[in-house]
């Protein structure tokens, strides 16, 4: 076999001009894919990362770019069901930052500032997952369900148990799940569900076999959605698994739901709708839902659903990440698993640091990917020459998403603060300015801050781990 390949190659480099006709096709390869990432428009740094990685891999750069490269999505959207209140700007005890993110949220997600009269905090899969399942159990006429990874564990079989029970009693079932993320669990997992009655599918499933259509691997639903009747919603970080669940698990991820009931269900159901029309191509169900749906009485809890993906140019939650940061005027305080900020807010956090405002990040002491652990020390230097403090949590694994801004702004959801959440990712937050929840949200990550340890100074690194950093901030862009 090698005696074979090494005759081909030697024939290959002693045909006529070849050195030419190859230099000549490496440069039309560049030509044409670099005019190809170029015309995407993205970021500048992002934009570079790409052309210089995929110079260096001639031809396979073309495969790799069409299956991972960014691009954006031309989704036709449902919008049958949308029978949207909006809230007056001056509404009552609403404040004067509230109503300038929700004008700002509601420009670029189109969907209108609400209401909610319950949010409840569900901390941690062993609050979470019994809360979902007696929700899913009362239900009478829909359960509307959408995650990133569904596992057929004995979480997952637990829920499907719930969903199969309520599809024989005549309860509509629709379930939607990432095709990337929930790829261990496979069709046979499902068909009970499907065999009495309920609906699954898949978001974004790679078609291999069909090369005139991007597989969009790159392109995935993040987003952790429950609906049932229209009166009780999930939203938050927790996916359906035993990682999640430390009665399962001691090394569970620590983690943050929300269960919602009111007005902002009718946002929460828009959004599943339109991704259940996108991945389905059905809409038959529409005019059925919006008969049955109840006409909740205004909230207490002022409320605004946030989302973003590739369809969309406005990065919302982006962009009300960082308005909420240069909204505050007390402190700021952040928890992700995923911090890789862009330019934008980065700055923003930095400024509120150098302004004298109680600035604190909360990351995991080691991700789940080393790259990205690396890449998210690679800015604690910066960081902490601003004043920001910063905490790694530690030895379970952190994955709650959670912004409290000031004593009454809160943001809550399943967008990390990294590029892919922010562009990438189809994501789904939820924005509260409420004095009460944010009491509760404070409380929480007092708690979390006292069991992680600060990074009060860092000294000065190895040469191996400076390098790693700073090799893991080169590719930031493309995580």
């Amino acid at each position: 076999m090698l005696d074979t390949l090494f005759l081909a190659w030697s024939t290959l480099w002693h045909l006529p001009h070849i050195r030419a006709w190859l230099t000549a096709g490496w440069a039309l390869y560049l030509l044409w894919l670099g005019g190809w990432i170029v015309l995407q428009k993205r970021d500048p740094a992002a934009t570079l990362s790409w052309l210089i990685s995929l110079a260096a891999l001639p031809y396979f750069g073309f495969l790799i770019y069409y299956v991972f490269g960014p691009q954006r999505l031309k989704r036709q959207r449902a919008r049958r069901l949308r029978h949207r209140v909006t809230l007056p700007a001056d509404a009552e005890g609403s404040t004067v930052e509230m109503q300038e993110l929700q004008t700002l949220a509601q420009a670029t997600t189109g969907l209108a500032p609400s209401d909610a009269s319950s949010v409840g905090l569900l901390v941690d899969g062993c609050n979470k997952y019994p809360a979902l399942l007696e929700a899913i159990r009362n239900a009478r006429h829909h359960v509307h369900l959408e995650y990133y990874i569904l596992e057929p564990d004995s979480t997952g079989g637990a829920l499907l148990d719930a969903l199969v029970e309520r599809a024989r009693a005549g309860v509509a079932v629709r379930l939607l799940v990432d095709a990337v993320g929930s790829k261990r669990a496979k069709k046979r997992f499902f068909a009970p569900l499907l065999e009495a009655g309920g609906e699954l599918a898949w978001f974004h499933p790679a078609r291999f076999w069909l090369p005139w259509r991007r597989p969009w691997l790159n392109l995935r639903t993040h987003r952790k959605i429950v609906i049932i009747d229209g009166e009780v919603g999930f939203i938050g970080g927790i996916n359906i698994t035993d990682e999640e669940d430390e009665r399962l698990r001691r090394d569970a991820y620590r983690d943050l739901h929300l269960r919602l009931e009111g007005r902002i269900l009718r946002n929460l159901q828009d959004v599943f709708v339109e991704d259940w029309a996108y991945a389905t191509r059905r809409r038959d169900f529409v005019e059925d839902l919006a008969r049955s749906l109840p006409k909740p009485s205004p909230g207490a809890i002022r409320v605004q659903l946030l989302t973003s993906g590739p369809d969309s140019g406005w990065e919302a939650i982006h962009r009300l990440h960082v308005g909420s940061i240069h909204a505050a005027t007390r402190r700021v305080w952040l928890a992700t698993p995923y911090f890789v900020p862009g330019e934008a807010a980065l700055m923003a956090l930095t400024s509120a640091a150098l302004g004298g405002l109680d600035v604190r990040l909360l990351v995991p002491k080691m991700s789940d990917s080393r790259l990205v652990t690396y890449c998210v020390r690679s800015y604690f230097d910066e960081l902490l020459a601003a004043g920001v403090k910063i905490f790694e949590y530690g030895p379970r694994m952190l994955h709650s998403k959670a912004l409290l801004v000031d004593d009454h702004l809160a943001i809550i959801g399943s967008a990390n603060f990294d590029q892919r959440s922010f562009r990438l990712n189809f994501e789904a937050s939820l924005l509260i300015d409420d004095t009460c929840i944010a009491a509760e949200l404070e409380q929480l990550l007092i708690d979390e801050f006292a069991s992680a340890a600060q990074v009060q100074h860092r000294g000065r690194l190895s040469l191996s781990a400076r390098l790693a950093e700073s090799l893991a901030r080169l590719v930031a862009p493309l995580l």
